[in-house]
C-alpha cells in the first residue's frame, strides 16, 4: 500500500483536493453566489480529479524509469516494488473510474458536453507522458495548463450551470478570481517544471530526451527560468497594490508568504549550478503553490 500511496503522489493529491475544496468552501459559499454542486457533487469532482491525477502520475512512473535511475533511483517504484504490469493496470482503472465520474456529474449538472473535459485531461496526460515531456517547453506548458484546469473545472462544474441573467455578473466575477488564481499556479508549476527538467539533466541526457535545457543548454535554460521567475512577482505586487491595499493582513500575508519566497527564488536561480541547488528551488516553489491557494481563506477579509 505504501508504494502504492508513492506511486500516485498522495502529497500531490491532497494539495488539489485542498485547492478545489477552498474554492468551494472558501470562495463560493461563504459570499452566497449561486452554485450548482451540493457536498456530493463537490465530492465527486474532487474524486474524479484525482483519479485522472493520479493516473497520470501512474504513467508518468511508468515512461520515466530509466531517467529515474539516473536521478533518483532511491525512488524509483515501478519495476522493483510493483510490477510494471501492476502499475499499467492501475493506471488504466483509475482512468476508467475518472471518467465515468466525470460522465455522471455532467449529465447531474445537466451540462453532458463537459464530460469531454475529463476524457482530454486523461488523453493529454498520457500523451505527456509518452511524448510532450520529450519536447522542450511544451510539454512543461502542458502540464502546467492541466495544473491550472484543476482550480478552473470547479467553476466550471459549480458556477457556469447556475449563471442566469440576474446573477451573470457576480457568477462572473467570481468564475474571474477562480482564473487569477489558475494562473498564478500556471506560472508557478511552468517555473518548477522547469527547475525540476534543470535538477534531472543527467538522467534525462542518457534517455536521450530533449528538455529544455538540453535543446539550448543549462546556462540558456536558467536565464529563461530566471525571467519567468520575474513575473509571479510582478503580477502579485501589482494585485496587492490594485486590489488589497486596503487589507493590512492581506497584505502583509502575500508579501511574506508570496512575494518575499518568489524574490528568494530569483535570487537563486540567478546562480544555481547544481542539482542540490535546484532541488532547494522546486520546494520552494511547492511552499509558494501552497501559501498562494490558502490565501483564499483570506476572501471574508478581501470582499467584506
Amino acid at each position: 500500500m505504501q508504494s502504492i500511496l508513492k506511486l500516485i503522489r498522495w502529497k500531490n493529491l491532497i494539495m488539489i483536493a485542498l485547492v478545489q475544496l477552498l474554492i468551494k468552501y472558501a470562495l463560493f459559499e461563504p459570499f452566497g453566489v449561486t452554485i450548482t454542486l451540493n457536498g456530493i457533487g463537490i465530492s465527486v469532482l474532487i474524486l474524479a480529479t484525482l483519479c485522472l491525477a493520479a493516473a497520470g502520475n501512474i504513467i508518468n512512473d511508468i515512461y520515466d524509469v530509466e531517467t529515474d535511475l539516473v536521478n533518483k533511483p532511491e525512488r524509483v517504484i515501478v519495476g522493483k516494488t510493483i510490477s510494471e504490469k501492476t502499475a499499467y493496470n492501475l493506471f488504466f482503472a483509475l482512468n476508467i473510474i475518472g471518467v465515468g465520474l466525470g460522465f455522471y456529474l455532467s449529465h447531474v449538472v445537466g451540462k453532458s458536453p463537459f464530460f469531454t473535459l475529463f476524457v482530454i485531461i486523461s488523453a493529454l496526460l498520457y500523451i505527456y507522458a509518452s511524448y510532450l515531456k520529450q519536447l522542450p517547453f511544451i510539454g512543461n506548458i502542458v502540464i502546467s495548463a492541466l495544473v491550472a484546469l484543476s482550480l478552473i473545472i470547479v467553476s466550471i462544474f459549480d458556477l457556469l450551470p447556475a449563471i442566469t441573467p440576474s446573477n451573470k455578473e457576480a457568477q462572473l466575477t467570481f468564475f474571474k478570481i477562480v482564473l487569477d488564481y489558475a494562473l498564478f499556479a500556471f506560472i508557478i508549476n511552468l517555473i518548477r517544471e522547469m527547475v525540476k527538467d534543470m535538477e534531472d539533466i543527467d538522467g534525462d541526457y542518457k534517455a536521450q530526451m530533449n528538455t529544455l535545457p538540453i535543446a539550448i543548454g543549462r546556462d540558456r535554460a536558467n536565464k529563461i527560468i530566471f525571467i519567468l521567475s520575474l513575473i509571479p512577482i510582478v503580477a502579485v505586487i501589482f494585485y496587492i497594490t490594485n486590489f488589497l491595499y486596503k487589507q493590512e493582513i492581506a497584505v502583509a500575508y502575500f508579501l511574506i508568504l508570496v512575494v518575499a519566497p518568489l524574490i528568494y527564488i530569483s535570487i537563486k536561480l540567478f546562480s544555481a549550478k547544481t542539482k542540490k541547488e535546484y532541488s532547494h528551488i522546486s520546494i520552494i516553489l511547492k511552499l509558494v503553490m501552497l501559501f498562494g491557494m490558502l490565501s483564499m481563506l483570506l476572501y471574508p477579509l478581501i470582499l467584506k
